[in-house]
């Protein structure tokens, strides 16, 4: 995803759940000159990568119907050595498991907390290359 391997513990993604991919690809690309890649992803539709300068900065997919009235957003994640480990610690500091841990297939495994603040992030341990 990125140029440069992401560092544990570093912000290293941001991504746009939205249910008008269309349009928030016309507003960014308009805004700030990104450029949308869609990439399939079977059953789930497509994900678009967003691009600037040639390089990935970022991602964007469309709700599901099945998340409910989750309201678009964006979405932070920060890298960490394993996800399963990182998500059973946030919870005994008082994090909340929204999205357990899973796999993205060529990408990585990633989970969703919410810190005991409410705040919601990722976290995500790459696939080594």
């Amino acid at each position: 995803m990125a140029d440069e391997k992401p560092k544990t513990g570093h912000f290293c993604w941001n991504e746009l759940m939205t249910r008008d991919v269309d349009a928030a690809k016309t507003f960014y690309s308009g805004l700030l000159g990104w450029v949308g890649t869609d990439m399939p992803m079977g059953d789930a539709g497509h994900y678009t990568v967003f691009k600037k300068d040639g390089k990935d900065i970022g991602g964007m997919m469309a709700i599901a119907e099945e998340w409910g009235d989750v309201p678009p957003h964006w979405m932070a994640y920060i890298t960490v050595e394993n996800v399963d480990e990182s998500a059973k610690k946030a919870t005994e500091l008082g994090a909340r498991i929204i999205v357990p841990p899973m796999d993205i297939p060529t990408v990585g495994r990633f989970c969703t907390i919410t810190d005991p603040t409410g705040a919601a992030v990722s976290l995500i341990t790459f696939v080594v290359s």
